[in-house]
């Protein structure tokens, strides 16, 4: 079987290019979007390409002979839902039998309700933009597929993490800047999912037969909650678990440029701005610069604030109540995670270590 990697140079795509090369599951070929992307990817003898993923006649001619697409994007807001189309017509245009699409539990919000799974109703008005524009992007995906030849397979990890992550890496450098910290006690359930459990979820999507159209939550097994994860990391790091701030969850709601900065990824909004001439924009942008952030007698911009303040995504991760299943891939996918959570941390940790990270 013949693979493309759509994203290969990124933190999910590149392990998952060494995953599937160094065991031998399938040929693997790297597509990104520069040759300095390729610094990590050139220990191996791969047959990469260069193309965008949002230029549908480059990336049919780097489709071409691959079985499977794996579309690992990330970027700007605005790629997520632009390059959808390309990738997709591009699959059918190459004749790729299945695109398999790494969307986002995100779909579902930070702080799901309970008993969320894979029939639960999408809403794309949500406060973060990322999540909008990723519930957009599957839809414009099904939307498409609906009488495309190629076959879709979505998967919506939870907070992936292991060497070169955003998530544990913070973790430790926060800790280490005596800036750890939990939300509301951090009694929120963290749903993780190591990237070797990813990247054998994905190898799952791409193989099983009879699975088109078909999305699938995927996680780790246990049930951790962010109190659990920042403990265990601080215990890695011998640090003092007294250290690590307790914060309330931020109350300020969101300003008028908060709610600017969300409407830059939508749809609607791309297809206008080519519209507005540069000197327009280039004036708006100064004054969004110049304009006051917040009143100037609110506590909430105080000079100096020892404690640090999370952002609206940290805390509502960090008071999630709902553990997502991944009952639906375990029975269909037959999956079932091949690291434990544990030993995924330590891996992390222990890379951190090597690499001089901290």
């Amino acid at each position: 079987m013949k693979i493309a990697i759509i994203g290969a140079s990124g933190f999910i795509g590149s392990r998952l290019t060494e995953w599937l090369h160094l065991r031998e599951k399938a040929v693997v070929k790297p597509v990104v979007r520069s040759f300095s992307s390729l610094a990590r990817l050139a220990k191996f003898d791969l047959n990469w390409s260069i193309a965008s993923a949002d230029d549908e006649e480059v990336l049919t001619a780097a489709l071409r002979g691959c079985d499977v697409v794996v579309q690992a994007v990330m970027g700007q807001l605005n790629l997520i839902e632009e390059s959808i189309a390309p990738t997709y017509k591009a699959c059918v245009n190459a004749k790729v039998k299945r695109l398999v699409y790494l969307s986002s539990a995100s779909v579902h919000g930070q702080n799901p309700p309970s008993a969320t799974d894979e029939k639960s109703i999408l809403v794309d008005t949500q406060s973060i933009a990322y999540n909008n524009c990723k519930v957009r992007a599957e839809r414009l995906l099904q939307k498409l597929a609906k009488n495309g030849e190629t076959e879709i397979v979505i998967l919506r990890p939870g907070i992936v993490f292991g060497p070169r992550d955003r998530w544990v890496s913070g973790i430790v450098q926060d800790l280490s800047n005596q800036q750890g910290f939990v939300v509301a006690g951090g009694r929120g359930f963290c749903n993780s999912i190591y990237v070797d459990n990813l990247c054998y979820a994905i190898w799952l999507a791409a193989t099983k037969p009879d699975i088109d159209k078909e999305t699938f939550l995927v996680g780790d097994a246990e049930v951790i909650t962010w109190h659990d994860l920042t403990c265990l990391i601080a215990e890695y790091l011998q640090l003092p678990l007294n250290q690590i701030w307790d914060v309330p969850p931020p109350t300020r709601h969101l300003s008028w440029k908060d709610r600017v900065s969300g409407m830059r990824g939508h749809w609607a909004t791309q297809q206008f701005l080519p519209l507005i001439p540069a000197t327009v924009k280039r004036y708006a942008r100064h004054a969004m610069e110049l304009a006051p952030t917040a009143d100037p007698n609110s506590t909430w911009d105080l000079p100096y604030v020892a404690a640090p303040i999370p952002s609206l995504e940290i805390a509502e991760l960090h008071q999630c109540r709902t553990k997502l299943p991944h009952a639906k891939a375990s029975k269909i996918l037959g999956y079932s995670p091949i690291v434990t959570f544990s030993d995924g941390l330590r891996r992390t940790l222990e890379w951190n270590d090597w690499s001089g990270f901290r």
